[in-house]
């Protein structure tokens, strides 16, 4: 009897995920551990294994599809069972399955294919990278199910309908951002947050009395903004784009942060690089030195290592902290795991890897997960003081500024030029208290001044 195989959850945040490419065509032969599917996830794109034996029956997603965790995505069974009527999915109603993202087609047999191979659906955007794939010759195209209005069935995740529902939003009305334009959860909560209250009823006129001359409504101004602009060109957000933005958003709507800043000198972190310099051709970065400090601050400062969570504050026994890269279009956090248990080195040659591999999209998702706490830095451009926003449910955030030479005043009054940086730190005030940021900070300062223990 053939099995199911439901959209995996990959990442510790993914609530739904898109099929981009299956690398078994159906009926094909399929082992246990075999790469069967590529999905991306809201953190990366990556490749799901099969975790059965046999034949890939059916496949119930295709590739553009975008589907709620749990999900079928497609059936393993036996070789008898591939394009079969009367067993499995084809006792389902055909728009049950393209709820779920099945092809209502998925049991009929091709004309002219002696060995009941199914037709497969044509979709313009078959391929991972977009480029259209060519029709075969027994294929046929499928016509959308019909609505309830009579009118074509909207393009939708089964998450997206289920909160439509819950929120009383008409699917019919929301533009989707997803694959070939597929309404997706964020559009159904953004369509709902902009959904105009209902207007009162008109007064009706009493009895009898004259009626009302309505006053002319004024002509409607011409919108001179849109024309000045010119063209529009319309990007669509990525799944990874799409989750910055949102939980960015829920950051700022939900977390009363407040920043703390401190100018540490850096004179002895430049004097330890330089004589590293001399053992190794790539000694570690200005920020592998900033991670290391504050993995150990974090040791002394365990809420600072926590999270606050539904009226509760979470502590961790693993201090991770996840580095912020800017990658194509988006902003990536891979995560160096245990930073306080590695030495200075390590910390340098795992960051400088998972940088290079988020910038040519090879990262994976167990290499974006279990940050405790997050550093990002933009002194390499040049920036001198920023506060980043805070990644919930993370108590806090350290922003790194430029390292530069400014004027400061030394132990004998006298302005001298030393090499500073700013540090800046955003706290989540349900769980970190200014005297808390304010500790951590200072101890992040002074070990950063007096870096040999980093180096141990």
């Amino acid at each position: 009897m053939a099995t199911d195989v439901t959209m995996p959850r990959l990442s510790d945040s993914m609530e739904e995920g898109t099929v981009l490419k299956w690398l078994v065509e159906q009926g094909g032969e399929v082992a246990r551990g075999q790469p069967l599917v590529e999905i991306e996830t809201d953190k990366a794109n990556m490749t799901y294994d099969a975790d059965a034996d046999g034949v890939l029956v059916e496949v119930l997603a295709e590739e553009g599809d975008t589907l709620a965790v749990g999900e079928p995505i497609a059936r393993i069974g036996a070789a008898d069972e591939v394009g079969g009527d009367g067993e499995g999915a084809g006792t389902e109603d055909a728009d049950d399955r393209v709820a779920a993202g099945r092809r209502p087609d998925a049991e009929r047999p091709a004309e002219g294919d002696g060995e009941g191979r199914v037709a497969a659906e044509v979709r313009p955007e078959a391929g991972a990278g977009g480029a259209e794939a060519e029709a075969p010759a027994t294929a046929r195209p499928v016509p959308p199910a019909p609505d309830a209005n009579g009118g074509e069935r909207v393009k939708a995740s089964p998450i997206a309908r289920r909160i439509a529902g819950e929120l009383g939003v008409e699917l019919a009305r929301v533009e989707g951002s997803g694959p070939g334009g597929r309404v997706v959860k964020a559009d159904v909560e953004a369509a709902a947050e902009r959904a105009p209250e209902p207007a009162e009823a008109p007064e009706p006129e009493a009895a009898g009395a004259p009626a009302r001359e309505e006053a002319p409504a004024p002509a409607a101004a011409a919108p001179a903004g849109d024309g000045a602009k010119g063209e529009a060109t319309v990007e669509e957000l990525s799944r990874l784009q799409r989750t910055v933005s949102r939980r960015m958003a829920e950051s700022k709507a939900t977390v009363p942060d407040f920043s703390l800043e401190v100018d540490v000198d850096m004179t002895l972190c430049i004097e330890l690089r330089a004589r590293l310099e001399d053992q190794t051709e790539r000694p570690p970065s200005y920020n592998d030195m900033v991670v290391k400090a504050a993995a150990l601050a974090l040791r002394d400062h365990p809420r600072v290592n926590g999270a606050y969570r539904d009226g509760h504050f979470e502590s961790y026994s693993r201090i991770n902290v996840g580095v912020a890269v800017a990658a194509k279009d988006a902003l990536v956090v891979p995560v160096v795991h245990d930073a306080d248990q590695k030495s200075l080195g390590e910390i340098s040659r795992q960051a400088r890897r998972m940088i290079e591999r988020v910038r040519e999209g090879t990262v994976t998702p167990p290499e974006l997960s279990g940050a405790t706490f997050t550093v990002s830095n933009l002194g390499m451009l040049g920036i001198r003081r920023f506060t980043a926003i805070i990644n919930p449910p993370q108590a806090a955030i350290l922003s790194v500024g430029a390292l530069s030479k400014r004027p400061a005043v030394d132990d004998r009054g006298r302005v001298v030029a030393r090499d500073l940086m700013t540090l800046t730190l955003a706290c989540d005030h349900r769980i970190l208290y200014g005297a808390d940021g304010a500790e951590f900070l200072a101890q992040v300062g002074k070990l950063l001044e007096q870096p040999l223990s980093l180096a141990l």
